[in-house]
């Protein structure tokens, strides 16, 4: 089932700049906090069959950027089209509200993966706190 999501995270990170296979990997980890590390295996065929079909294109660096026909894709699945962020403070607040679903979920299902974070995620609720 990840492998379905492959191509929507690789678009979604390369659409923010260029990288290469492997900072690719490292930014999927990230972004997983760690849950889930694809393999090479899974990330470079994807990434030569996105390059044949048009999507990315290969830098001399060895790092992908997104062509026109990438972008055109469509959206991430998780909201939001490429390179689009909320614009309104009604939409930034839904989507404050889905981020602290998936932390309510995360601190049930692994509460050590919260840990890390929690003096950052106090402080940001102490801001909100003095908006009200």
């Amino acid at each position: 089932m990840r492998r379905g999501w492959l191509r929507p995270w690789i678009i979604s990170i390369v659409s923010r700049s260029p990288k290469n296979g492997a900072e690719i990997i490292d930014e999927i980890e990230r972004m997983s906090w760690g849950g889930w590390r694809p393999s090479p295996g899974s990330i470079y065929p994807l990434l030569d069959q996105m390059t044949v079909e048009g999507a990315l294109r290969k830098r001399e660096d060895g790092r992908y950027e997104l062509t026109d026909k990438g972008k055109e894709e469509g959206s991430f699945p998780f909201g939001f089209p490429f390179g689009e962020r909320p614009t309104s403070v009604e939409s930034m607040v839904g989507e404050m509200r889905d981020y602290v679903s998936y932390f309510e979920d995360l601190a049930k299902s692994s509460p050590s993966k919260m840990d890390p974070y929690k003096d950052r995620l106090r402080d940001i609720s102490d801001r909100l706190a003095k908006l009200l």
